[in-house]
């Protein structure tokens, strides 16, 4: 069965709904500006002058739902295209694993995705590599990523599942782009995958940033589901 139990849909719902939206505001004011129901949180002593936390109404049920697909659905559909789970899926390369139990497991990827995702926001700001940052920072944070899926995870179906995630995450805030919901920065704005199109929306702009971002919060949905399937046995 391709769709996880209900027990564990709502758990990752609500993890992503709550924790997700916490752990997105960790980039955001250094990438977009939400245009419809924004919440911008500011540090209360006025010594920050960038929001804490910037986010929209609109985020939290559709990151509750993408922690559903990403980490019930489309697992057990990568699971089910590269093979038997106990045996392909299994035999992984994790070089990590320290005797954590799967919530142990599952908090540790949360974790060590926010951090990714401040890196992000790190490598955004700072502007290191000079004038070629865009392509030097997008090359990093996938080499971060991928080093986060070797350490914790290391399983075929896990890593396909976030690479597919990498690509179709940031394709899939296009039609939110479109309709005004949210837009890119122009200093961040720097991926226009309909460019080339010819349908009037090759202004449509994203950051290339994001999608090593997207990756890392498949593997910690991909954690929490394994927990929340296991408390469900």
């Amino acid at each position: 069965m391709i769709f996880p139990s209900r027990s564990t849909s709502i758990k990752l719902f609500a993890t992503g709904s709550t924790v997700g939206p916490l752990v997105d505001s960790l980039h955001n004011q250094c990438l977009l500006e939400y245009d419809i129901l924004p919440i911008n949180i500011y540090d209360p002593t006025g010594s920050i002058t960038n929001p804490l936390i910037c986010t929209s109404w609109l985020i939290p049920p559709l990151l509750g739902i993408a922690y559903v697909i990403l980490g019930g659905v489309l697992p057990r559909i990568c699971s089910i295209v590269i093979g038997s789970q106990k045996t392909r899926d299994r035999v992984n390369i994790q070089i990590f694993d320290g005797g954590f139990n799967l919530r142990e497991k599952a908090i540790i990827a949360v974790l060590s995705t926010a951090s990714i995702i401040r890196f992000s926001e790190v490598l955004e700001t700072t502007k290191m590599f000079g004038e070629r940052s865009g392509q030097i920072n997008e090359f990093v944070m996938a080499i971060t990523a991928v080093l986060q899926w070797t350490i914790l995870d290391g399983t075929p179906a896990a890593f396909l599942a976030a690479a597919l995630t990498s690509v179709g995450g940031p394709l899939s805030e296009l039609p939110f782009v479109a309709s005004g919901c949210w837009h890119y920065i122009s200093s961040a704005a720097d991926y226009f995958p309909l460019s080339e199109l010819n349908l009037g929306w090759s202004d449509l702009a994203l950051s290339s940033i994001t999608g090593p971002c997207y990756f890392a919060v498949t593997m910690d949905a991909i954690a929490l589901g394994r927990w929340f399937d296991d408390d469900h046995k």
